[in-house]
C-alpha cells in the first residue's frame, strides 16, 4: 500500500503549515527567538529544511497568523459585493471575517500572541500587517466613496475604525485566553463600532433631484403659481 507524503493535498500542506506554526511557538518559548533556527523549527514539526522555505521565508513568518490569505479574503469580499452594498456595513462583514484565522486553533492563538508580545521583532512584524489590514480597507472604501466630496476622508475613518476595533476585541480575546465561549462575545464587542461610524445617507441626492424634477414639472403646468 502507498502512503500519501503529507503535503500533497490541500488539506496535508494546511496540517504541514499548522505543525510548523505550533514548533515555531513552541520553540522560542522554550529556548528564546533568537537562539533558535529555521532547522531546529523543522525538526520539531517533523519535516525538513527544504519543506519549511516551501511554507515560510523566515523564521519569523513561521510564528505569524496567515494574514496574506485574510487579506486576499477580505480583498475577494469587497471585489465581489454588491454595488449598493453600503460601504460601511461591507467594512464590518469583511472584516469579520479576519477571526476566522484566530479562532481555527484558539490555543496556539494564544501563544501565538504571548510570544509575538515578547519579541519586539515579532510584536513590529504584526503591527505592520495591521497597517496592511488598514490600507487595504482604504483603497477599497475610497473607490465606493469616490463621488462623495469627503469620500477620501470617510474612507480612511471607516477604515481605520474598523480595524481599530477589530483589534481591540481581538487582543481581548485573546488576553483572556480565547475561550471558545467567548467568541459570540468578541464579535458583538467588534459590531459595537457601527454605531460610531460616519453615517451613511444614501439616495438623498437622488431624493432631492426627483424633488426638483416634480417642483419643474408642477411649475410647467397652466395656472401654476410663479415663484
Amino acid at each position: 500500500m502507498t502512503v500519501a507524503r503529507r503535503g500533497r493535498s490541500e488539506a496535508g500542506r494546511a496540517e504541514v503549515r499548522r505543525d510548523l506554526v505550533a514548533a515555531a511557538v513552541t520553540q522560542f518559548t522554550e529556548q528564546g527567538y533568537d537562539d533558535t533556527t529555521v532547522d531546529d523549527i523543522a525538526a520539531a514539526a517533523g519535516v525538513g529544511r527544504r519543506t519549511f522555505f516551501r511554507y515560510f521565508r523566515a523564521k519569523e513568518e513561521a510564528v505569524s497568523p496567515d494574514h496574506a490569505a485574510a487579506l486576499a479574503r477580505v480583498d475577494e469580499i469587497f471585489e465581489s459585493a454588491h454595488p449598493t452594498e453600503p460601504p460601511a456595513v461591507l467594512a464590518l462583514r469583511a472584516g469579520e471575517t479576519v477571526f476566522d484565522i484566530y479562532t481555527e486553533d484558539p490555543a496556539l492563538s494564544v501563544a501565538r500572541y504571548r510570544v509575538t508580545h515578547q519579541v519586539p521583532a515579532l510584536r513590529d512584524r504584526e503591527s505592520a500587517s495591521v497597517d496592511h489590514y488598514r490600507r487595504l480597507f482604504t483603497r477599497h472604501l475610497r473607490r465606493r466613496l469616490s463621488a462623495d466630496p469627503d469620500g477620501d476622508l470617510r474612507a480612511a475613518v471607516i477604515g481605520s475604525a474598523v480595524v481599530a476595533a477589530h483589534n481591540l476585541a481581538l487582543r481581548t480575546w485573546l488576553t483572556d485566553g480565547a475561550p471558545v465561549a467567548g467568541i459570540p462575545a468578541m464579535v458583538e464587542r467588534y459590531r459595537a463600532v457601527a454605531g460610531m461610524l460616519p453615517v451613511e445617507q444614501p439616495g438623498l441626492a437622488e431624493v432631492a433631484d426627483r424633488l426638483e424634477a416634480a417642483v419643474g414639472r408642477l411649475e410647467q403646468q397652466p395656472g401654476a403659481p410663479r415663484r
